[in-house]
């Protein structure tokens, strides 16, 4: 029985390491360090977050929400998400 789940391990392996690369994270030289991209990607979202909050507030559109912490947290994920599908998808 044992020598049977051996057998099947290493298929199991290939599949879940497909996606394993030694390239490298994806990174930028910002003033002589190298930041890793989706930190730089994380912090475009917290700004797309906070520049929301403002234009919200200036409308209006801040008093209507019920959920405020919820909006902003998924406002500023997609914007990163979307950054980061944009510079570095397929």
């Amino acid at each position: 029985m044992r020598c049977a789940a051996f057998r099947r391990l290493p298929p199991l392996a290939v599949l879940t390491l497909g996606g394993c690369a030694m390239n490298g994270a994806p990174s930028f030289p910002v003033v002589g360090a190298y930041f890793p991209a989706w930190m730089i990607c994380g912090l475009i979202g917290v700004a797309v977050a906070v520049v929301l909050r403002v234009m919200f507030v200036i409308t209006g559109v801040d008093a209507v929400l019920s959920l405020r912490l919820f909006t902003y947290v998924a406002l500023g994920t997609v914007a990163a998400l979307l950054v980061w599908m944009v510079v570095f998808g397929p």
